[in-house]
């Protein structure tokens, strides 16, 4: 007896595909369905495989690992420090980061491992750079492995200076160092900076007017002043060594960042810096954080500096200084806001809004 009752059923009650040369047997045969994906299959012979990541850059791969920015990590490219399984890499050249070792400087960069965001109080005498044979200490070498998530390598976010101390931050997030970097996003920069003698009025002006250097004038992003007893006594209590107690401390801010720019237009004054301080970038302040200590920025400040410009009120990047962008009212001068007691010139007087001669009272008598 042959009926449709006696054929396997899917669960939805529609007849199940069956080899018709083993009917009998109620044998499944795979019902057609979504063609495979092409980039879960090598090839037709080789059958499946596991799914793989699409190439990319290299230098898109290496500023994704926190190295360094794209612009940056093709000069690692093209002057040989990047290797690709043991070989030597090209410039343009794209990778899949799951299926290949990457090194930079003979160090395996860790591709995929989870971010992480540190602020370090770099002391004197320790480069910033990730490797220097000449140097007796980098950053790395203060950086606690408690902070560094599993198969991941930090990388310092710009320099500072050999004999320079403060804040640096380091990071495997290479589009969030871009925008701390780069200056047009202007994160700005504050110093404190120690002098033998206090400045005098002519060289006070001169740094706060620019100094002409190779590069251009080199100007500050915020007026300089003195710096306040509490700061100074904050300050020096996290210096090591601690300065010398006759020095005068001033605070600078900067926004663009050319080499040794601080010393060289305070040299330009006859007013040569004894201790600079790195204090403040962005949001994040050194507060509290003594010589070759590390901590973990916290989440607004990673969403501060990912923003862009952060600058105190009232100067450059404030609601102030861009216009108080904000309801439409706000947006349009003062003349082009609606008065509701003023008649719409363009409304013809109607029997509900009867003109009145000028001068006439609108108050509604009871």
């Amino acid at each position: 007896m042959s009926s449709r009752s006696s054929m396997p059923r899917w669960p939805g009650g529609s007849p199940r595909l069956t080899d018709p040369g083993t009917w009998g047997a109620r044998v499944p045969v795979k019902a057609p369905g979504r063609p495979p994906n092409p980039a879960m299959r090598s090839s037709r012979r080789s059958g499946w495989t596991c799914p793989t990541m699409p190439e990319e850059r290299l230098q898109k791969i290496l500023a994704a690992a926190g190295v360094a920015s794209r612009r940056a990590s093709e000069g690692l490219i093209a002057a040989g420090r990047v290797r690709v399984d043991g070989r030597v890499a090209t410039l343009g050249e794209q990778v899949d980061p799951a299926r290949v070792r990457i090194e930079v400087d003979g160090l395996p960069v860790g591709v995929g491992a989870a971010r992480a965001y540190v602020a370090l109080h770099k002391p004197v005498g320790v480069t910033s750079t990730t490797r220097d044979r000449h140097a007796e200490a980098t950053v790395l070498d203060y950086l606690p492995t408690a902070l560094v998530p599993d198969g991941a390598r930090l990388y310092p976010v710009g320099r500072l200076d050999l004999d320079s101390e403060g804040l640096i931050l380091l990071t495997n997030d290479g589009e969030w160092a871009e925008r701390v970097l780069h200056p047009r996003f202007g994160v700005q920069r504050e110093y404190a900076v120690g002098v033998a003698v206090p400045l005098d009025h002519a060289q006070a002006r001169a740094l706060r007017e620019g100094i002409r250097l190779e590069e251009g004038l080199a100007t500050l992003d915020a007026p300089l002043r003195p710096a306040t007893a509490l700061e100074t006594r904050n300050l020096v209590g996290l210096l090591q060594p601690p300065p010398a107690p006759d020095l005068t401390w001033y605070r600078a801010v900067l926004a663009q960042g050319w080499k040794r720019q601080l010393r060289r237009m305070f040299g330009a004054v006859g007013a040569p810096i004894e201790r600079l301080v790195r204090v403040r970038i962005g949001a994040v302040r050194l507060d509290g954080l003594v010589s070759g200590r590390a901590r973990l920025l916290k989440a607004p400040e990673i969403r501060s500096l990912g923003a862009g410009t952060v600058a105190p009120a009232g100067g450059r990047g404030s609601p102030k200084a861009r216009g108080q962008q904000g309801s439409p009212d706000q947006a349009r001068p003062r003349s082009a806001r609606p008065n509701p007691s003023r008649p719409n010139p363009s409304r013809p007087p109607g029997p509900s809004h009867p003109s009145r001669p000028r001068g006439a009272s609108s108050r509604r008598r009871p």
